[in-house]
């Protein structure tokens, strides 16, 4: 209480006189302000919601975040600073000085000189309540306020630390990072389950190809980055790829994004595996790295005991069994499976999530691959992938990832639709 009557004071005293001219208040993140170590009175300027308001008869307390982590600031302002504007969801602009706060709840908190609202909210018709811990489900009927909720937060701060992470790592192992193209003529997947692109104004000359070919949205960039593959060595992309699946499961997207890569002179899975166990180990240290609070938040109450089997992938080994192997346990079941011809692919099976990753070493006989194209109908259109074989062609691999469904492994959580900004899916897509 004495520490809150002098704050008063001080607070009172720079209201009523005439204070000298400041330098202009240097303009700070929450994050920026709450790792500062000079805490002698900077001046700063902070920009951010309202995520709390805690009025006393002498002070007010401000709780404001800016997204760009997931600890509040806390600001302390004389009482006369308090309106119905200063509500839960406002967002505002605080100017004062950041100093070192006598709780031991957080190092500094901003004494506030002057608070401007730059937005109201009608914390009543806003669809989060202060305190409330909705089910991620009811987030997702809003997905333009979603993002402004705790959890959300999290999940997309660790999204994006996640994307630069998977940079890094391809990067710093010598990697050529392709842009492929999301319009494209191939059916890489061979599911025919594809969207067609064409213009608004198809109807009005239905007998015309924009691209003269049928184009659709992309399923994977593999095919390109074979060609890339054969200039450059190791390539990657990282982008959205699209498929026209009639699913609502919580691990399928209509959009989702893929991080595949492409190596030449690769002759074994065993190759192949080791760069998928080092970007899933590298790129997942990173995170817990770089931002501990966002995925712990995560764990603690999305996934209680995710963070025990995520150590235990990044300690040990991934098992790996043989495509004979699993065809005998699958044997012992008491499902009857059917078994496909053995080929030099491999898949990454993880608990809770399913495939996620899956490689395999390219076909690079000349021969065998102009006789498949042939029974299919299909020299015409592929002569430039029999090109690749026919001009400097090397054993070569690759893989791919979905990113979606690796969050859903590091953070424990449920449903892909909870992981990506705005999911696409059947019969949903808002925004």
């Amino acid at each position: 209480m004495f520490g809150a009557r002098c704050l008063l004071r001080a607070l009172r005293s720079c209201a009523s006189a005439s204070c000298p001219r400041h330098k202009p208040s240097a303009k700070l993140s929450v994050r920026d302000a709450l790792g500062a170590q000079n805490t002698n009175g900077e001046r700063v300027k902070v920009q951010g919601w309202i995520r709390s308001v805690r009025s006393q008869k002498e002070v007010l307390f401000l709780h404001v975040n800016d997204g760009s982590c997931l600890e509040n600031l806390q600001v302390v302002a004389d009482s006369s600073f308090d309106s119905r504007e200063l509500a839960f969801g406002s967002s505002v602009e605080v100017q004062g000085q950041l100093v070192k706060s006598p709780s031991r709840r957080q190092n500094v908190e901003l004494k506030a000189e002057k608070i401007e609202v730059v937005g109201n909210c009608d914390a009543k018709a806003f669809p989060f309540k202060y305190k409330e811990r909705q089910p991620l489900e009811y987030l997702r009927q809003y997905p333009h306020l979603r993002c402004r909720t705790n959890v959300l937060g999290s999940i997309l701060r660790v999204r994006s630390e996640a994307t630069a992470a998977i940079h890094s790592f391809f990067k710093d192992s010598g990697f050529v990072h392709i842009h492929t193209p999301i319009i494209t003529s191939n059916d890489c997947e061979g599911a025919g389950e594809l969207f067609q692109v064409e213009p608004s104004s198809k109807i009005k000359s239905p007998e015309e190809n924009f691209f003269n070919v049928p184009a659709f949205l992309t399923v994977s960039g593999q095919l390109h980055l074979e060609v890339m593959a054969g200039a450059f060595t190791q390539v990657f992309t990282f982008g959205p790829t699209f498929r026209a699946e009639n699913s609502q499961s919580r691990r399928h997207l209509a959009e989702f994004y893929m991080v595949e890569a492409e190596i030449s002179f690769v002759e074994s899975l065993p190759d192949l595996m080791q760069v998928m166990e080092g970007l899933f180990k590298s790129a997942t240290m990173m995170v817990l790295s770089n931002c501990p609070e966002d995925v712990e938040l995560c764990h603690k109450f999305l996934a209680p005991g995710q963070k025990d089997r995520l150590e235990h992938m990044l300690k040990n080994n991934f098992l790996i069994i043989s495509y004979t192997e699993a065809m005998e346990i699958l044997k012992q079941a008491s499902q009857n499976f059917t078994f496909t011809p053995e080929v030099a692919a491999v898949d990454l099976l993880v608990p809770g999530v399913g495939e996620l990753f899956g490689g395999s070493l390219r076909e690079e006989r000349y021969h065998v691959l102009e006789q498949r194209l042939a029974r299919s109908g299909l020299t015409e259109a592929y002569q430039w992938y029999l090109d690749l074989r026919r001009f400097g062609s090397v054993p070569h691999g690759g893989f791919g990832m979905g990113f979606e469904r690796y969050l859903q492994c590091i953070l424990g959580v449920d449903n892909i639709k909870d992981v990506i900004p705005f999911p696409r899916f059947t019969h949903s897509c808002l925004l």
